[in-house]
């Protein structure tokens, strides 16, 4: 332990302390990062600017972008910096930070998929109604609650943990997750019931919910034209890929610290590499070659 200010530090025990390789994995998680900006922040830019792509289906893919773009940044700079050192530490209040900010931001991504297959649904299922339910007030007020909600619910473990007394200064890891928890000299069952609750209500509900309005579009187009089938397929499959990548790769996350069993740092190494790279760099690619109005735009502004 390291103290300045009466601020706790803690070292990050992650794969990047000890391996000879650190500085090619700099270039490549450098590259990955300047990736996932440009990436996301064109087709946001796309979307922004072209006035047939403001509708609610790519305002929710914008945010979701803008979410990853988040994620990212929350991410990158410190692991970046973690790269070049000889060790790598990070205040205790810092981690928390970067913990809450983490999860918080993860759930976001769970409600926004939620509010792209409500869009979906009503769009195919009633499409006459469409205008009427997908107003702009509606689709602004999703938003807000979508990154709202996770704020108010991932706030309180780090506020409830910050005065928590630690035995273990060493973070077996290369980001702050769920794995915190470990610090602490006693385990709060509190906060892991509590954990599992907003898990429960920030993933597993938005995910039956998605779910359930899949089930209900796939029944009206088993029963609609082929050209219905054929431009349903193009606006929900990518969404259904995104969904599945993200909530395997979070659940795991997320149950990690409630299981005892103790992995080796290269396989926990290779584990978060996955949720930090492949997700933020998986959505443009998916949605870019998928979504047939942004894909279109795209090769308009690589072709020119």
């Amino acid at each position: 332990m390291e103290t300045k200010l009466n601020e706790t530090f803690i070292t990050l025990g992650g794969y990047v302390e000890v391996n000879k390789f650190r500085y090619l994995y700099f270039m490549i998680m450098f590259t990955a990062y300047v990736l996932i900006l440009c990436s996301n922040c064109t087709i946001v830019c796309l979307i922004v600017i072209h006035k047939n792509l403001h509708e609610p289906m790519y305002v929710f893919i914008a945010a979701l972008f803008i979410n990853s773009v988040l994620y990212s940044t929350l991410i990158y700079p410190k692991l970046l910096i973690d790269f070049l050192s000889e060790t790598q530490v990070i205040s205790y209040s810092a981690c928390l930070f970067q913990w809450s900010g983490y999860y918080c931001l993860a759930c976001s991504e769970f409600l926004l998929l939620a509010a792209m297959a409500y869009d979906r649904y009503v769009s195919i299922c009633k499409p006459l109604q469409y205008p009427i339910i997908m107003r702009k007030t509606k689709v602004s007020i999703t938003l807000t609650l979508a990154w709202f909600l996770p704020v108010c619910q991932t706030s309180i473990p780090p506020i409830l943990l910050d005065n928590k007394k630690l035995c273990h200064f060493t973070f077996k890891g290369i980001i702050c997750n769920s794995t915190i928890h470990k610090l602490q000299c006693v385990a709060s069952l509190a906060l892991n019931i509590y954990g599992l609750i907003a898990f429960a209500n920030l993933a597993i509900l938005p995910l039956l919910f998605i779910f359930f309005t899949y089930s209900r579009i796939l029944i009206v187009v088993f029963q609609s034209s082929r050209e219905v089938r054929r431009k349903a397929a193009q606006t929900c499959l990518p969404h259904l890929i995104v969904l599945i990548n993200f909530f395997c790769l979070f659940t795991y996350d997320v149950l990690l610290v409630r299981l005892e069993t103790d992995f080796p740092t290269t396989v926990l190494f290779v584990i978060t590499l996955q949720i930090i790279l492949y997700h933020p760099l998986l959505n443009p690619i998916i949605y870019g070659l998928k979504m047939k109005e942004i894909n279109k735009h795209l090769l308009k502004l690589f072709c020119k």
